[in-house]
């Protein structure tokens, strides 16, 4: 029997999420759409997202041929081609089926923590070595160049990064970038590249310097990239994520492996992904959701700031989610007991950070913020949360 651990971020939100009046800013998707403000949102009113008259077989095994070059248009240049996308149930079924594929005994993984917990317990489960690569926050929650040497092993098969992160909201810069696909290639290890978040960077997608590569952009044969649009593409009910990698041997596993897993996905599924990807709605629809991640980290910088005596951060830059630190007496709050008695006395939900992204007492008082969903809930949420702390947590 495979032995896998609770998934406990899953958990925590299956347990609490539909709690009656809950002001959920635990969602770490941007404020989720309609198909109806996705045709507002377009610059041709004209295209159709859904061809009603299309017969509902199981459709293009591996996703359509226009979704696949969509995707694959996300990348620079010619480094994908549709050929090389596989399109999967969601980042979760395409993380989950790397591994699957790719891993198992005898197999060791560096996998970057905090980070969410399918990346490394998957693995774990499937009888691989999984060795974390811790990062710290009075390092900014960079990846350290020097703990990767001290980890990797002779039979480290693949190292596993999620860029930008969560729960941090810390994307890995094009520098540190490079030196991770560097340092694969020169061991021919996989780097496997979790980009669920990517392209919502706080600064902008246009002519920003700052925006870090994909890492399916720096011609590593063996680079895998996951995304999907869940979360920077605000239509996680339409279950869509993909794989992507030049290595056409990889892609070909996968795609073997995938038949044990799901035939295809939703054809309707499908052509409203593809009517998101394309040109005229793609780029007004980042727009929304870059502006509105902006605009939302800016409250919650505010209230970090105005009570920087019982909380502390590294301000998140990308994504959607924060990783915030409370103190009460100088001291770690116990966050699991903190998210659940804030969550009784004010409706505010969110996540603790040791319970779903620690194990033992690392990252003891941490709690994930997401904040890019409704910014009228996020306001009420966090004025709430500014009384809570004010009468329960002690300077």
């Amino acid at each position: 029997m495979v032995r896998f651990q609770r998934f406990e971020v899953e958990q925590w939100m299956d347990d609490y999420e539909t709690t009656p009046g809950v002001l959920n800013i635990a969602e770490t998707c941007v404020e989720s759409v309609s198909i109806d403000q996705l045709v507002q949102l377009s610059n041709d009113k004209a295209a159709n997202p859904l061809q009603t008259s299309t017969v509902l077989t199981y459709g293009a095994i591996r996703g359509s041929s226009t979704l696949r070059e969509r995707i694959a248009s996300l990348y620079e240049g010619e480094q994908v081609s549709s050929d090389n996308v596989l399109v999967t149930q969601g980042a979760i079924a395409a993380n989950f089926l790397v591994f699957y594929g790719l891993v198992g005994p005898g197999d060791h993984v560096i996998c970057v923590y905090p980070t969410y917990q399918q990346l490394f317990s998957v693995p774990e489960s499937l009888g691989a070595e999984v060795s974390l690569w811790r990062l710290h926050a009075e390092n900014g929650f960079l990846p350290d160049m020097g703990e990767l040497e001290q980890l990797a092993k002779e039979n480290t098969k693949m190292i596993v990064i999620n860029n930008p992160n969560n729960p941090t909201g810390v994307p890995i810069p094009r520098d540190l970038i490079d030196k991770i696909v560097d340092f694969a290639r020169a061991r021919d290890m996989i780097v496997l590249s979790d980009e669920v978040y990517r392209p919502l960077f706080h600064d902008g997608i246009e002519n920003n310097p700052n925006m870090p590569p994909s890492v399916a952009d720096l011609g590593y044969e063996k680079a895998i990239v996951t995304g999907s649009l869940s979360k920077a593409y605000s239509l996680a009910g339409i279950r869509v994520g993909w794989i992507a990698s030049r290595d056409k041997a990889i892609i070909e596993r996968l795609a073997e492996a995938r038949h044990y897993t799901a035939i295809s996905v939703s054809q309707l599924d499908d052509q409203v992904a593809s009517y998101a990807l394309s040109p005229a709605v793609r780029g007004p629809l980042l727009k929304r959701n870059v502006d509105m991640a902006k605009r939302n980290a800016g409250m919650v910088k505010a209230f970090v700031e105005q009570h920087r005596a019982l909380c502390s951060w590294v301000a998140p830059t990308a994504g959607t989610t924060a990783f915030v630190q409370f103190r009460s007496e100088g001291k770690p709050v116990d966050d699991v007991a903190f998210c659940r008695d804030v969550l009784d006395k004010t409706k505010v939900f969110f996540v603790p950070g040791s319970h779903c992204f620690g194990r033992g007492e690392d990252f003891a008082g941490y709690v994930r913020v997401g904040y890019v969903g409704s910014s009228a809930v996020l306001a009420e949420a966090l004025q709430k949360l500014a009384a809570y702390v004010g009468q329960n947590l002690v300077q």
